[in-house]
């Protein structure tokens, strides 16, 4: 039987913990390293912090010194999930790259960083190549849903004239640096003025889907624009993370259009909010392709954001493994699929 595949986990807050459950829930995973900067959490063991039973598996400290565990054949991946930016996690790549592992992160602009940073991503993609590992950002969307989904829809058009995309989700499951980023419980003039001054950074995603898509159709998109609405509640609404009185921000609806040529061609519309069921909102995801044939996918409820960012994470880990060296998209990697059986029988023998 093959060795184990050894992971560190940078990040243990929503959803680096729950990444951190579902590695081990699988077969033929080992956790032998965790990084966070909580002090309620360094120095206790892993399965201490995500309440589990201990075993082999899970019994490694959670220090706040990346350099305890980021050193050459300590570990095979490394998850970061820390920060939606990808300035902000490039130092953390950089150090998981050099000694020698692949990454997969949920950095939200890390899914097609080439939308902001050209020359860090041919950075990013020259130090992978370098030290003979890959490098992903994903989640459930970017990196899926407004995306990868819809490029793979088109596959049995025959011609597309236009692509509306709407989900409508509930936040309340993302931890504290989502709720900032919605400016959930701000006033409505608090963020009408953090919209207009990005410290409201809203839904951070769009131009890395029309990055995506651009690159999927070889076509070069234009006049790409975005708006930020607030949405008030008019209930108090609460998650373990924030409580929001009535009339104040529960979540922000953000709309992104691009053109190709003279014609509008994508129309993204987000609204997310946390609770929306207690103001009868339903949630869901819904992609219509105008073309030929014409195409209406419609799911519902949403694809939950939580488990779905958590498992796609999880899910790409083989895929990155066994892609070549280098910074990669999803649209790079095979379709994602659920790991069913023992991971070890999904990785080839090549790095």
């Amino acid at each position: 039987m093959k060795d184990k595949i050894k992971i560190v986990v940078f990040g243990l807050g929503s959803m680096g913990s729950g990444i951190a459950n579902m590695i081990l829930n699988k077969k033929g995973f080992q956790i032998v390293g965790a990084i966070d900067m909580d002090p309620s959490k360094v120095g206790k063991k892993l399965y201490e912090v995500l309440g589990v039973e201990e075993n082999e598996d899970n019994c490694c400290v959670v220090t706040n010194d990346a350099n305890d565990v980021m050193k050459k054949g300590f570990a095979k991946v490394c998850i970061i999930a820390t920060a939606s930016f990808t300035k902000v996690v490039f130092p953390l790549i950089k150090m998981a790259a050099e000694a020698g592992m692949d990454v997969v992160t949920t950095a939200e602009e890390m899914s097609y960083p080439k939308a902001l940073d050209k020359e860090l991503s041919e950075e990013m993609d020259k130090i992978a190549k370098e030290n003979n590992i890959s490098i992903l950002g994903t989640g459930v969307n970017p990196g899926f849903i407004m995306d990868l989904m819809v490029i793979m829809l088109t596959g049995v058009s025959e011609s597309v004239d236009n692509i509306n995309v709407t989900r409508i989700n509930d936040l309340a499951c993302f931890g504290k640096a989502v709720m900032v980023e919605q400016g959930i419980g701000l006033k409505e003039q608090e963020f009408i003025k953090g919209a207009k001054d990005d410290t409201v950074a809203g839904h951070v995603g769009f131009l890395q889907s029309f990055g995506m898509i651009e690159e999927a159709f070889g076509v070069k998109l234009n006049n790409i624009r975005q708006e930020k609405e607030p949405i008030l509640t008019k209930v108090p609404r609460a998650t373990e993370i924030v409580s929001v009185k009535e009339g104040n921000v529960v979540g922000c609806r953000q709309l992104g259009y691009a053109d190709l040529g003279e014609r509008l061609f994508i129309t993204m519309d987000h609204p997310q909010q946390i609770k929306p069921e207690l103001e009868d909102v339903e949630t869901g995801d819904y992609i219509n392709i105008n073309g030929v044939p014409k195409l209406n996918l419609q799911i519902k409820p949403e694809i939950p954001g939580g488990i779905a960012t958590v498992a796609i994470c999880v899910n790409m880990i083989p895929l990155v493994i066994n892609s070549e060296p280098g910074l990669k998209t999803m649209l790079d990697l095979p379709i994602p699929r659920a790991i069913i059986g023992d991971v070890r029988d999904l990785v080839k023998d090549k790095k």
